[in-house]
């Protein structure tokens, strides 16, 4: 089983996919200076209290003010109120909390306007994006996530990772990190940290450690909306947190990148930092690995699964809503078997789907009827064991008698959604175009202006495999045209991203030419 991770930079920031076997897994993007994204620390300032709700809104700086449930707020609330405003004075002497006198516990039952007040300054974390309409969600109980533990301040307690799964393994984790573990600090033991020695989870308390002592003291000198300490890219936290996952090869096309992850990954696992290798080709890098053609096909409205059925996805502001159907399969000889082998693979596509565009939630299924008891249990169990992969906290209930199956998915950022149809730019979806011909003599005209006035000395034009295919047809093509009229070479590359009527010209620096 191959496992790869490739990121491809682009204008506004990355994309990055994971790929199993080849096939698509996981597709996410990162904007450049992405801000509020899962784990951020900020300064934020308590804008109104929502009593009916025991809430209150909290402005960190979103054009929606975030919102902190009086459950999120921990039990050790005082005490990060305490450290929060003797930080800001300047007053903090231990970083590392050893002589910190904690305050006591916030009452479970408890009401906000008991604990918060208008205007108050307090540091909170994000624990799930802007999703819609919504400000981000937040909670000021503190966690800093590192490679193999997350670091919990004011908590006095050592947890394992349920997926470690061992006693034994569990037991030495638990007894070695409590030797290292500082005073009013807890800690959670990632699955990354199985077979691990003292001494990398040691360094990994440090770093972790120093980082929370950076953001405490940067305190002293922030304004409300300053983010206090920053999640890292979500590349590198993607590297972070999967790389328990054996990569076989991972691929970056930018070089900057390339060299902060080679950097980063020889940081935390060095014996993996072979795997990271930069794409040089001339055919672009999702392109090269089959990516954009898998986007196209698996994230519309209907995607085709094994058997010849399909499943029809459509999301609502509630919900996410999944039909299978059985498409072409011969449903009619035996039902029974023919809709178990439907919704079982049915049941792995949307596995996969749910992974593929971080659908969270509450996601319904209906599936094909059956009436079997032992047929609904193997479909249930399949699901389960599909999304035992999934990172994120999955819970699935069995099917119901009319054949819903009901699956709730930990939702922390808006769900990926692609547009896999192409609308013409030109016709904006009447489904008719300019002919090839009078875009053609759009781009000579272009290529007249780039050689003629602009005196660009080599140029590479990017258009749609249909145009490319129409401009190198035949012995004297439109290409072999241009040479002997401009007595220049045009270089041609196909790009399938590229609308049909679409084009842009390159330079020999690799940059984009802007027509004047």
């Amino acid at each position: 089983m191959a496992l790869e991770l490739v990121i491809s930079a682009v204008q506004d920031g990355f994309r990055i996919a994971f790929l199993k076997d080849g096939a698509l897994i996981e597709y996410q993007t990162e904007e450049k200076d992405t801000k509020f994204t899962v784990g951020d620390i900020y300064l934020g300032t308590v804008k109104k209290l929502a009593h009916n709700l025991n809430a209150s809104f909290v402005d960190i700086g979103y054009k929606k003010d975030a919102f902190l449930h009086y459950s999120d707020l921990g039990p050790q609330f005082h005490s990060v109120s305490k450290l929060t405003q003797l930080a800001i004075n300047g007053q903090v002497k231990d970083y590392k909390l050893n002589d910190f006198a904690l305050e006591p516990g916030i009452d479970k039952l408890g009401k906000i306007s008991d604990v918060l007040h208008k205007n108050q300054p307090i540091l909170v974390q994000v624990i799930k994006e802007p999703i819609s309409n919504k400000g981000p969600r937040l909670s000021a109980e503190l966690a800093l996530a590192g490679r193999y533990m997350i670091l919990v301040p004011f908590n006095q307690t050592v947890n394992v990772s349920k997926r470690i799964t061992s006693n034994e393994e569990r037991q030495r984790l638990t007894r070695l990190v409590s030797s290292i573990k500082p005073a009013n600090f807890g800690l959670i033991i990632r699955t990354a940290a199985e077979g691990k020695e003292v001494a990398k989870l040691v360094q990994d308390l440090n770093e972790l450690l120093e980082k929370w002592e950076n953001g405490i003291k940067a305190l002293k000198h922030a304004v409300p909306r300053d983010k206090i300490i920053g999640e890292v890219n979500r590349a590198s936290s993607i590297l972070r947190d999967m790389l328990s996952e054996k990569f076989d090869n991972i691929y970056v096309d930018d070089p900057t990148a390339y060299n902060e992850l080679k950097q980063y990954i020889k940081a935390i696992a060095p014996e993996k930092e072979k795997i990271v290798k930069q794409h040089q080709g001339k055919t672009k890098l999702f392109e090269y690995f089959g990516i954009e053609k898998q986007l196209k096909l698996l994230f519309g409205q209907t995607v085709s699964i094994e058997g010849g059925g399909y499943l029809i996805i459509e999301h609502t502001e509630a919900m996410h809503v999944i039909d299978v159907n059985s498409g072409s399969s011969a449903i009619d000889k035996d039902h029974e078997e023919m809709a178990l082998n439907i919704n079982l693979a049915a049941a792995k596509e949307i596995a996969r789907q749910l992974r593929l565009r971080d659908m969270g939630g509450i996601i319904v299924i209906d599936f094909i009827d059956i009436r079997n008891p032992e047929n609904k249990r193997k479909i249930y169990q399949a699901m389960k064991e599909y999304l035992n992969e999934d990172r994120s906290k999955v819970t699935v209930l069995p099917l119901s008698k009319f054949g819903l199956m009901q699956i709730t998915r930990q939702r922390v950022r808006p769900v990926t959604n692609l547009i896999t149809q192409e609308q013409c730019p030109t016709c904006d979806g009447t489904g008719k175009i300019s002919p090839s011909i009078l875009i053609a003599d759009q781009i000579e005209k272009s290529i007249q202006l780039l050689l003629t006035t602009q005196n660009e000395e080599s140029v590479t034009l990017f258009v749609h495999p249909y145009l490319y295919a129409y401009f190198t047809v035949g012995i004297l093509s439109k290409r072999i045209k241009w040479l002997l009229k401009y007595k220049k070479w045009i270089n041609l590359a196909e790009d399938s991203s590229l609308g049909v009527t679409e084009y842009k010209f390159i330079n020999k620096q690799n940059e984009e030419i802007e027509l004047g």
